[in-house]
């Protein structure tokens, strides 16, 4: 059996809504608009660190501030208003201070562009491998000066800005896990969202031999998959870091899944 075909199996079986919690990715399934769902999900991205339950409590609390159309909110809020409803907010290593100049930041860009989707094709040439030079203009943008902390993760640094490359897996691609709407990036221009999981998938399967979660590291895992699914890299991101986040699921299950007959 090849390699494809196991992780096709694995795909089949665990690329399942049923195995999305506990994940901030469930929230982005409330917002049916597009340009609401866009902005739930850089939230819940960006707030991605740490651990899940504080993560979910986190984008929980951003989210109930924004209500049911983040879209309007932010369109219609002044820094002061945002400031004021922000008050108190802490999530590890992201202040009150940080999240407003994100909140603040991604209202400008939509009376900038529209949307942040138009921000970040403003930015994407079909011509480019990956969407990284694409996220280094949409983080420019996003920032302008402000000092978001690890909110505003930047390829120029070669970080592996997995929760950049999160977001960006939840918005291009659309299947019965990520729900999608953003319709003129390619998947096979998307980057694995390079955790401590998929590092460890990663260096199992052959893919890098980095001691590190680079971005070097990343694009290597990227052209792993690429050699298997050139048109979505990162199509099985999601099945394979189950194993690892699901308290059933580990990481020698999977080992053995696809050591097995290779």
């Amino acid at each position: 059996m090849t390699l494809k075909h196991k992780l096709d199996l694995i795909h089949q079986e665990y690329n399942q809504r049923g195995f999305v919690s506990p994940d901030p990715l469930e929230f982005l399934y409330a917002y049916p608009q597009v340009r609401d769902r866009e902005i739930a999900g850089l939230v819940a991205a960006l707030l991605a660190y740490g651990r899940v339950a504080q993560i979910l409590k986190s984008v929980a609390r951003v989210l109930d501030l924004l209500g049911p159309s983040p879209h309007e909110y932010l369109l219609t809020r002044t820094e002061a208003d945002i400031v004021h409803d922000l008050k108190g907010f802490k999530h590890r290593f992201t202040t009150d201070g940080h999240m407003t100049d994100l909140l603040v930041g991604v209202g400008k860009v939509l009376h900038r562009f529209g949307s942040l989707e138009a921000c970040f094709l403003s930015g994407f040439s079909l011509e480019d491998e990956t969407v990284i030079p694409a996220m280094s203009h949409f983080i420019k943008e996003l920032t302008r000066g402000k000092k978001m902390g690890i909110l505003a993760a930047d390829p120029e640094r070669r970080s592996a800005c997995k929760r950049n490359n999160l977001f960006l897996r939840w918005m291009v691609r659309k299947d019965q896990v990520d729900p999608g709407g953003w319709g003129e990036i390619p998947s096979s221009a998307l980057v694995v969202p390079l955790d401590t999981h998929m590092f460890r998938v990663g260096t199992l399967l052959g893919f890098t031999l980095q001691k590190q979660a680079s971005l070097k590291t990343a694009l290597e895992i990227t052209r792993g998959f690429r050699e298997l699914v050139p048109s979505d890299p990162v199509k099985y991101d999601f099945c394979l870091t189950r194993f690892g986040i699901r308290g059933e699921m580990n990481h020698d299950d999977l080992k053995a899944i696809l050591s097995n007959d290779l």
